[in-house]
């Protein structure tokens, strides 16, 4: 049986008060403490007090044992609602669109979503124990223990399939490095040119070491609320135009060059009632850059395969005429495990509404925000998005 249903907007619907902790290579701290900072954050710089916050959601790698339900009684909250998103990189879009829903309905007034993860010295091996049961099954016994040999399979073929070049993705990863240098969070605080790109020492071919994230520790949070308790309080806020979500799309598919985006793009955009064009700022995930390559395909920008000669008179910065992943990305800012699924979310809100700080893109006013996530041993199974607009 198949039904078609309009979707319902968000109209009334709003997220504010942006949060993000500084990052640390690595840290003694769990990953509660890095929640509770960045948390304590939005709600202070929204004029709220923990009891008003009824609804909280969460997502996180290292939070284990505890999920979102023992997080409240650690943080001392007693909300009416709560999530648990298991998504990773996709799971920013994902929690502003549940959190949405909940408050539109009424079974919440004002929910938090944050996440974050530690990074201690054995975090990796930790993570490995408990990544999926396709990963142990299929990936293991060849020695590939993470994610860099899957992507280095999805880079190595889209190179082959579409005649793409290391200075394509380089591209990608020297233009947010700019971007992150405006960025006083971010990890990365040294210029990186192309030459030292090309020559980073190689990690798993073609893959090469300035195409991976660097992983770190720290937490990123927004509120989602009724827009007229936005304006009583007196805080910068923007609107939801669209959101979209899929799980494990195009699985006939023998290598991932396509994501969930591309199912939906047509009901995200129909949704926000415009096209790619009326984007002034693209923040995709950005684990590997043949993922963002992946994405401005599927989200319209350009057709598959075409994305290198679609970047190729493209300024990526902030002051250029295609700016992407403002904040330097996970790429030069840093992958806070889960919370590099919130940290272009968060830099999207910012923009739009005008408080960026020093990585602020003048005149934005509408931002795309994509999230990818969760690598079994062939491709990402999660994909979500949002477009938000500010008030202008």
């Amino acid at each position: 049986m198949s039904i078609t249903r309009k979707r319902m907007g968000y109209d009334g619907v709003v997220l504010a008060a942006p949060a993000s902790t500084p990052y640390e290579r690595y840290s003694v701290e769990t990953a509660h403490w890095w929640i509770a900072k960045a948390l304590r954050e939005s709600i202070k710089s929204a004029g709220l007090l923990p009891r008003d916050i009824d609804g909280f959601s969460v997502s996180s790698f290292s939070l284990f044992p505890d999920t979102a339900v023992g997080l409240t009684q650690h943080l001392g909250l007693i909300p009416r609602w709560l999530d648990h998103i298991p998504q990773g990189g996709a799971s920013g879009p994902s929690a502003l669109r549940r959190a949405a829903r909940a408050v539109q309905s009424g079974d919440a007034n004002v929910v938090a979503c944050v996440a974050g993860d530690t990074n201690h010295v054995d975090s990796f091996r930790r993570m490995l124990s408990s990544f999926s049961r396709f990963a142990q099954d299929a990936s293991y016994p060849y020695g590939a223990g993470g994610p860099n040999a899957c992507f280095a399979l999805l880079t190595d073929y889209y190179m082959r399939e579409f005649g793409a070049t290391r200075e394509d993705f380089g591209k990608i990863c020297v233009s947010q490095r700019e971007n992150a240098l405006r960025n006083k969070n971010a990890i990365m605080k040294k210029p990186l040119t192309m030459s030292e790109y090309l020559l980073g020492r190689e990690i798993s071919d073609p893959i090469t070491l300035y195409d991976c994230v660097m992983p770190v520790a720290g937490a990123e949070s927004f509120l989602v609320m009724r827009e007229e308790d936005a304006v009583a309080a007196g805080i910068p806020y923007a609107h939801i135009s669209a959101t979209i979500e899929r799980h494990n799309a195009f699985p006939e598919d023998p290598i991932q060059m396509r994501g969930g985006w591309a199912m939906d793009i047509d009901e995200l955009y129909e949704m926000a009632g415009h096209g790619p064009d009326k984007i002034d700022i693209l923040q995709s995930y950005d684990d590997y850059p043949i993922i963002v390559m992946m994405q401005i395909e599927d989200l319209g920008f350009c057709g598959k395969g075409e994305a290198a000669q679609f970047l190729a008179d493209k300024d990526l910065t902030i002051n250029g005429n295609f700016p992407h992943n403002t904040s330097g990305g996970q790429l030069s800012a840093g992958q806070a495990g889960a919370a590099g699924g919130f940290i272009g979310l968060v830099e999207a809100l910012r923009q739009v509404t005008g408080t960026a700080d020093g990585t602020q893109v003048s005149g934005a006013n509408t931002a795309l925000v994509s999230g990818f996530g969760v690598i079994n041993y062939d491709r990402g199974v999660c994909t979500s998005a949002a477009i938000l607009r500010g008030n202008n």
